[in-house]
């Protein structure tokens, strides 16, 4: 008798990394964090390694800094359209001004902001841009954005003959924004986009250079820029990517990824904090990109999100980019002690980095930072635009692809390919080592059984059929397992399926969600879930998504299957449901199977599984489309009209028969 060979592929849960281990998950067996270690090891090697000397950097940092404006969703950059700037309030104290003011970086973006001009200038003076980090000022409902709260370095900077812009963050000023699309709010799909809000900071940082050069009081030469922790990240996007910034001073806003992903700090910070990490930098790459204009890095000694350690080594990385440069003198570090907090002492270096830089200057500092001002002074609306996009600049500020049908099959091939050829190198970045990496067969009867493990990458599937079967086609089914009736991450990496071939029907497929793993007593749910939201956020940092990594594991799997001598010359079927039905299309797209069955596919990334800038390429249609050229795809559990990409494709390409429908697939 024959029989189907069942191939189960179910997602399980590893153990994880000391720095974000469950209680209820034992420390013993560590694989998810070793391969965190390893492929951060990997990145930090390999940093600016290529720059050896002052030429290599000079032929390297145009590169860089388009490869940073692309992760920051600024390539190419926005159109300079007009900052329709206006002043809605002047107030005055005894030796500045203060104005209210606010701009449009974009159409309908606005930024809200403070100016401190120094009374009896003589002169343009030096302009100093400070950049707000969390900070909300919010009464009764009311947000009086963050510039109320740093109120004091704005005065402290005019005091001592500075113009100083204070401007408000997106996510806290007085137009609220959003942050935490992926820290909080499900909202995974910015990484399919290529969306970071530390772009939109970036952008109102830029913006907000292009205002100051507009006022008659500021000296356009003598630009600095400072901001303490979610400023002083968005600190280190501008000055890497204007270069009218002549001195920079960002304070506790960047760390290396050691930090971030081997110790948990990704863990402390919203997403502005990060750019999309498609090539795969550490942060020094960042940092460097300010040589060789003065750079001070302040940091407190005791910070547990940005901890000192991997400060003083993302510096001494960049002090040798300096060194090779000539201005080794230019690179400064200083240290105050202290948490993660706003303190004086962190902020005096500042003033006389700025003073000795802008000004030429060694003078002792005299002033201190106090606030002089409640916040309904500093507040610049009245009441808010009508027309603000703030709050909803995450669906816009990147562009989405907007594939077009193809009118031949030339025009097609030529969309094909450029597609594939986007996805490998910004989505899928994982397959090229995927395609170096080895895989085996391990045979082992078991009680009159035939069972075989895959092993590849640290993945493990079970293989098994009748002894005295023989199998006529393999099922792959890709499916996440359920441990104890419970959700549990879903994290990369491991492939398990156990079968009591007790229950094995020979004539009909195994429902894998009846094969349960060991109980698991205890679970506290919400608090497996914040586990994978951190992890799904470790994998951006290191350059891919958490279901990139799944797609890579079933090409490796197929790969393995094919080249197997048990298996190589048998038609393989990828079955998938929900999100593990969009890896499979993926998956199928770079290894050849012979038929995919995939139900309740999602429509779009936007809600469906995240990859790197998967929607700047094409969505789930396009890649039915291209799957669908290459074997017979059966989409069950879905409306046939949602997905006229697809079909009109396939009648164009003469391919019709390859792609069916079946609104009513079986109970699972």
């Amino acid at each position: 008798m024959k029989a189907h060979l069942l191939i189960l592929a179910a997602m399980v849960p590893l153990p994880l990394p000391a720095a974000v281990l469950s209680p209820q998950w034992s420390v013993a067996d560590k694989p998810l964090a070793e391969y965190f270690r390893r492929e951060t090891r990997a990145l930090s090697d390999q940093c600016l390694t290529n720059v050896q000397t002052a030429e290599d950097w000079r032929n390297r940092a145009p590169e860089l800094r388009r490869q940073l404006g692309e992760m920051l969703g600024l390539a190419p950059l926005p159109p300079r359209t007009d900052l329709q700037a206006t002043v809605t309030k002047r107030f005055e104290h005894d030796t500045f001004t203060v104005e209210n003011l606010h701009f449009q970086s974009r159409p309908g973006l606005y930024v809200t902001a403070n100016l401190y001009v120094p009374k009896g200038l003589a002169k343009p003076a030096p302009a100093i841009l400070y950049v707000c980090g969390h900070g909300p000022v919010i009464t009764n409902g009311v947000s009086y954005g963050t510039k109320a709260g740093a109120q004091q370095y704005g005065i402290w900077f005019a005091r001592n003959g500075y113009v100083c812009l204070i401007l408000d963050t997106l996510e806290s000023g007085e137009i609220l924004g959003q942050h935490h699309g992926t820290y909080s709010q499900n909202m995974w799909w910015w990484n399919s986009r290529g969306y970071t809000p530390g772009g939109v900071e970036c952008w109102n940082g830029m913006r907000a250079l292009d205002y100051l050069s507009t006022r008659p009081e500021v000296d356009t030469n003598r630009f600095g820029i400072t901001g303490r922790s979610g400023g002083g990240a968005y600190s280190w996007y501008v000055t890497a990517m204007d270069d009218r910034i002549k001195a920079a001073a960002p304070t506790a806003g960047i760390t290396d990824l050691e930090n971030y992903v081997v110790d948990g700090a990704v863990e402390g910070h919203c997403d502005c904090m990060f750019f999309v990490n498609t090539y795969r930098w550490d942060y020094p790459q960042l940092a460097a990109l300010a040589a060789p204009r003065p750079l001070l890095i302040c940091n407190t000694d005791a910070d547990n999100i940005f901890p000192l350690d991997g400060v003083v080594r993302l510096r001494d990385k960049v002090r040798r980019v300096y060194d090779l440069l000539g201005a080794g003198d230019k690179c400064g570090l200083a240290i105050t002690p202290g948490p993660h907090k706003d303190t004086q002492e962190l902020q005096v270096p500042v003033m006389r980095w700025f003073n000795r830089h802008l000004k030429g200057e060694e003078t002792s500092v005299e002033n201190a930072a106090v606030k002089m001002f409640s916040p309904q002074q500093l507040k610049v609306f009245d009441t808010l635009p009508g027309d603000a996009v703030n709050a909803r600049i995450h669906e816009t500020f990147v562009e989405a692809a907007k594939p077009t049908l193809p009118k031949s099959n030339e025009d097609w091939s030529k969309m094909r390919d450029e597609w594939l050829a986007g996805l490998r190198a910004k989505s899928f970045p994982s397959l090229a080592r995927t395609d170096e990496s080895a895989a085996t067969f391990i045979f082992n009867p078991v009680n009159g059984h035939h069972q075989w493990r895959f092993q590849a990458s640290g993945a493990n599937l079970f293989i098994a059929t009748r002894a005295d079967e023989k199998a006529e086609r393999v099922i792959l089914t890709a499916e996440f397992l359920k441990m104890g009736g419970r959700l549990a991450p879903r994290t990369p990496g491991a492939w398990h399926g156990q079968i009591s071939f007790s229950r094995l029907d020979t004539n009909a497929l195994v429902n894998p969600k009846r094969i349960a793993s060991a109980p698991v007593e205890k679970v506290d749910v919400a608090a497996l879930v914040r586990k994978e939201v951190q992890l799904r956020r470790r994998h951006m940092l290191l350059g891919e998504t958490a279901d990139a990594q799944r797609v890579a594991d079933l090409v490796r799997a197929i790969r393995a299957i094919r080249a197997s001598k048990e298996f190589s010359n048998l038609p393989i079927r990828l079955e998938a449901d929900g999100d593990m039905a969009v890896n499979a299309l993926y998956a199928s797209l770079f290894v050849p199977v012979d038929e995919l069955v995939l139900t309740h596919l999602p429509k779009s990334h936007m809600s469906g599984p995240d990859y790197l800038n998967v929607l700047r390429i094409l969505d789930i249609p396009q890649a039915v489309a291209m799957a669908s050229e290459r074997c017979r795809v059966e989409l069950r559990g879905v409306n046939e009209a949602d997905w006229s990409y697809a079909t009109q494709t396939a009648r164009t390409l003469g391919r019709e028969k390859n792609l069916r429908f079946n609104a009513d697939p079986p109970a699972r």
